[in-house]
């Protein structure tokens, strides 16, 4: 007798897309995902001119945290919806809500209308990154998507720079609205290539049960985090009651979810994702990246505009060697894996390198030569490249195509939390340092009429010699230690990221690593019920329906993977 393991028909005739179908869907997903990471950044140079019109200085962080608040809260359930009923419509559904929020936006007459439109942008802009990111891993195998990811890092690079521009080429031009009405038209664009081009591998779905106490719960537990690493030091102080109860409600939330998702059919976040070790160690080195990364993102403008006495369009400009060397290392990086198939060593050398460019950063002092600033940035930047998009391919390489989606949205919600507690940790020692310094160098009365609370690179080059002196060391000495303090954390990650397994990448899309061992474990149950243990097995590994068919008696079953 032997036993052997079929595909079912359906999956048999699953087509793959073609390299043509593939590229056009690629461009679709790179513009959704360009609108998702645009909007983090574009109001950043329009928000004074904003709130000047619209009355509402007071509210001014919640344009930029409403989106960002949101966009957190929804990464893990788009990612787990999409394992249940499928990706391609909840995708366009998650583009058309983007629309709606900027629709609204473009046409806010209040901060309430232009906060709420932020919001609901964010539920959109949530999903586009994560359905993104686990469209490509339903349509390219793991060994060829590293290309993919590459380019899909760079659009981060892009939009970082790119943000900040067009909202101030808006602010100056046409008017700011045009920084949501230009949202139209491409979002339109990635909902044609969805439906016209995405064709997504055939799957059975059943009916789905949907963690709703989790999400809740979830989403609860995220806006207490968001708030406290956003409000921390600069609305409130940090040993206010508001961000001690913040602290307490994120830590009891955080617990009740555990309990809630430990007993869920469908748990937003399986807990068993952290059972992969390789899951474990890259979304630990991805939650210290996202602190680096943005720890630094954060203030460097603000530290470029006081120190150089550039402006702010300039000091954005001279972000771009930073970004630039990041596009180049993520696009080369993902080449290398493609052609290769080995991926370990280079996040670990990108870790090492980001380390470097963060021991280099501390180093600046207020007469450092621009040019070198740049050259420091740049080496960070290409550190970051080698790493980020990579971590992401080795998540989606160690689990099977069913879970690509959760596992995907889970290490980049990690990923985001890294990112508020990095601008919340520099931004508190910044603000705390400097206040420090130039109490105790700053003489009375050495701003003039103007207080410290109220210096802008304008006020501080009209100052008298002695005084400017003393605020642009201030602002030196307070920022550039906290990038030394950040190294040891980057090194850690380094350790971390030399113990993951490196799995072959798959060569089909159905191939993943975890299928294989999924397919196997049944594989072993299957033929302990009723067929031959010494017979000789033959497995396909397909995802879908596998078939454990007794061909000398003509008989077997089906099991649902």
């Amino acid at each position: 007798m032997t036993t052997v393991l079929t595909r079912p028909k359906q999956a048999e005739e699953a087509g793959v897309p073609s390299t043509r179908s593939v590229l056009l869907v690629f461009a679709g997903l790179m513009v959704a995902m360009l609108l998702s990471s645009l909007d983090q950044t574009i109001f950043s140079t329009a928000l004074p001119t904003i709130v000047g019109e619209l009355n509402g200085v007071e509210h001014m962080l919640w344009v930029t945290t409403a989106y960002i608040l949101a966009s957190t809260i929804v990464m893990p359930v788009y990612g787990k919806l999409g394992d249940l009923v499928g990706r391609k419509w909840l995708f366009v559904g998650a583009i058309s809500i983007f629309l709606v929020g900027s629709v609204m936006g473009g046409l806010a007459d209040s901060m309430g209308t232009l906060i709420a439109g932020r919001a609901v942008q964010g539920l959109g802009g949530g999903g586009l990154m994560i359905l993104a990111l686990a469209i490509i891993a339903d349509v390219v195998p793991a060994r060829q998507r590293g290309k993919y990811s590459g380019i899909m890092g760079a659009v981060f690079a892009v939009s970082s720079v790119a943000g900040p521009l067009l909202g101030g080429y808006f602010t100056d031009g046409p008017g700011w609205r045009w920084a949501f009405w230009m949202n139209l038209p491409l979002g339109l664009i990635a909902i044609a290539s969805a439906v016209f081009f995405l064709k997504l591998p055939q799957r059975e779905y059943s009916k789905p049960r949907i963690d709703y106490a989790g999400m809740i719960v979830l989403a609860l537990a995220a806006t207490s985090l968001v708030l406290f690493t956003t409000w921390g030091g600069n609305t409130y102080d940090w040993d206010s009651p508001v961000i001690i109860g913040l602290i307490v409600a994120t830590v009891v939330l955080a617990g009740l979810f555990v309990f809630i998702e430990n007993r869920a059919a469908e748990p937003v976040i399986p807990l068993k994702l952290f059972k992969n070790r390789n899951f474990n160690l890259t979304t630990s080195a991805g939650l210290i990246t996202g602190v680096a990364m943005f720890g630094a993102l954060a203030y460097m403008p603000t530290y470029l505009q006081m120190v150089t006495g550039v402006g702010a369009t300039d000091a954005g400009l001279l972000m771009i060697p930073m970004m630039g060397a990041l596009l180049i290392s993520s696009i080369g990086s993902g080449q290398i894996v493609s052609r290769t198939g080995k991926y370990k060593v280079i996040p670990i050398i990108g870790m090492f390198v980001t380390a470097l460019g963060l021991f280099l950063l501390s180093t600046l002092t207020a007469t450092t030569a621009i040019w070198i600033m740049c050259a420091f940035l740049a080496v960070m930047g290409f550190g970051l490249g080698l790493s980020m998009q990579i971590l992401t391919l080795v998540v989606q390489n160690s689990f099977p195509r069913a879970i690509v989606g959760t596992a995907t949205s889970s290490n980049n919600f990690f990923r985001q939390i890294g990112s508020s507690l990095g601008a919340a940790i520099v931004g508190s020692l910044f603000v705390s340092r400097l206040t420090d310094i130039l109490s105790a160098n700053l003489p009375a009365g050495g701003t003039g009429s103007t207080g410290t609370n109220s210096l802008t690179p304008a006020l501080v080059a009209a100052l008298p010699e002695a005084a400017r002196t003393i605020i642009v060391n201030a602002y030196n000495d307070a920022l550039a230690p906290i990038f030394l303090f950040m190294v040891p954390l980057v090194l850690v990650a380094a350790v971390l990221l030399m113990f993951v397994v490196e799995k072959p990448l798959a060569t089909h899309i159905d191939e993943a690593e975890g299928e294989q061992s999924l397919n196997k474990e049944m594989l072993d149950e299957s033929l302990s019920v009723g067929a031959n243990p010494t017979a000789e097995p033959v497995l396909s590994v397909r995802t879908g329906l596998i078939r454990v068919v007794d061909t000398n008696e003509g008989s077997g079953r089906r099991t649902r993977l």
